[in-house]
């Protein structure tokens, strides 16, 4: 961008499959942050986001009560565009140190994703991007969850759990707004007990309000995502959704299919293996739980289910809820209750390719679960000036003192990691396509020669 000489770099976190990104100081001692893309499907998805940060006038961003990027510049890189965005205050947290942190910020969280999903849905419909009813919601699922199956590598049991929760109609009638659609730890800007501001507007649409809930699940402070359930319900404008959290819970879990399809898709057999490792544990653990909750039941669910014919099973086949660490199997509610409350447990991930730690559903029933959009959510460093900046490796905090001053060098690129995508099963879905209708390529279509990483973003190593 011409007149920025940068002085200073740290990294930044973000999209790392997708996206070189840093923190830069210049010679007047503003700070910037610039995005870079790594392939062509990131840059139009950063285009995208410069569309939607300019649909955002001055009164809409003046009633958020957390502050939007604004772009300051652009760059023209061969085919690819950088952007380069005025700083933001605040830090990134981990899901970890966000749940040990006071109800005001839960209550600042809960708030902030109210007004996400209170925005007019003109913003997104004049914008032409994704708009999904519902059903055309559900319907997307099910055929992911098709193309999934046909890798031969998810468990019965997670198929069966998330086909069965995806034909329980009840759990998807919800009323379709304005979300996200890319919410992480790593787009919540943080200080002390206040959310400063959101970032990673690349995947805004209309759809399910549990696709901004699918991180907090990872959560093992059950305390906390209650806290913040609590506290956005009674900020949003339009009714309770009991089924939200277990829906979110659900999307959870069927990111870690998305991620082996991409994984196959992109031939990238370490994190092929990765994604079959964490599918075998989730497995596993809803293994344990349905033969401890078997146990547990005795005579008594065998009186069940040899009941009068016509009688009503006690839930669908396919697995229970695995509960946090200590957590009552009885007491979790099954899909179809009312109470919104969720157990969650984190699905291990190896240190290399950090991952959205995924939670096992909710519900002493046995309810299959689905999945989320969920992609890729890695961060790296930019491909700024190649005269004059270089990423050094610092942690997501962004003051000036994580900054130090580095020769001019040729930038370093992270390792690349682009995922590719699954098709669409077959079926009719309505009118709700996977494509955006802005001609923004969905994870779907990334190129197959690229790597992906564990879904969730983090910061750059």
């Amino acid at each position: 961008m011409p007149g920025l000489a940068p002085t200073a770099t740290a990294s930044a976190p973000d999209d790392a499959a997708d996206f070189d990104s840093a923190l830069l100081l210049d010679a007047d001692g503003k700070r910037w942050r610039v995005r870079s893309p790594r392939h062509a499907e990131a840059s139009t998805r950063l285009e995208t986001e410069f569309m939607v940060l300019r649909a955002f006038s001055p009164a809409i961003r003046a009633e958020l009560p957390f502050l939007l990027p604004s772009v300051a510049g652009t760059v023209r890189q061969g085919s690819l565009s950088t952007f380069v965005y005025t700083h933001l205050a605040g830090s990134t947290r981990s899901i970890e140190e966000l749940s040990a942190c006071s109800e005001a910020l839960a209550k600042e969280i809960g708030t902030a994703l109210a007004a996400v999903h209170d925005l007019p849905q003109a913003l997104v419909n004049n914008a032409d991007l994704p708009s999904y009813t519902a059903n055309e919601f559900r319907q997307r699922k099910l055929n992911e969850l098709d193309q999934a199956a046909t890798t031969g590598k998810i468990p019965t049991i997670l198929l069966r759990r998330w086909e069965h929760a995806l034909e329980d109609v009840a759990l998807w009638r919800f009323n379709p707004c304005v979300v996200h659609g890319d919410l992480h730890e790593d787009n919540l800007l943080v200080d002390g007990d206040r959310v400063t501001a959101l970032t990673g507007w690349t995947d805004l649409r209309i759809g399910d309000p549990a696709d901004d809930f699918a991180w907090l699940v990872a959560s093992n402070e059950q305390s906390f995502v209650e806290a913040v359930l609590r506290h956005y319900t009674a900020a949003r404008r339009d009714k309770a959704d009991n089924h939200l959290l277990r829906r979110a819970a659900l999307l959870a879990e069927f990111a870690l299919a998305q991620y082996l399809v991409k994984a196959l898709a992109a031939g990238h057999a370490p994190m092929t293996a990765e994604a079959e490792g964490m599918l075998k544990s989730l497995a596993d653990d809803i293994g344990d739980q349905d033969a401890a909750d078997a146990e547990a039941a005795g005579p008594a669910a065998g009186a069940a289910a040899a009941g009068p014919v016509g009688g009503t099973a006690a839930g669908p086949a396919g697995g229970t809820a695995v509960s946090g660490a200590g957590g009552d199997a009885a007491a979790r509610p099954a899909f179809g209750a009312t109470t919104p409350a969720v157990s969650v447990s984190a699905v291990p991930a190896p240190v290399q390719a950090p991952a959205v730690s995924v939670a096992p559903i909710p519900g002493a029933d046995v309810h299959p679960s689905e999945g989320a959009d969920a992609a890729a959510h890695p961060p790296t460093a930019p491909e700024v000036s190649p005269a004059t900046s270089e990423i050094s490796p610092a942690a997501s905090e962004t003051s000036t003192a994580a900054l130090r001053i580095v020769p001019a060098a040729d930038t370093a690129a992270p390792e690349d990691s682009g995922p590719a995508g699954a098709p669409d099963r077959t079926e009719g879905t309505g009118d709700g396509s996977d494509e955006a209708p802005s001609g923004e390529p969905s994870p779907e279509d990334a190129p197959a020669g690229e790597d992906v990483t564990s879904p969730g973003g983090t910061a750059l190593r």
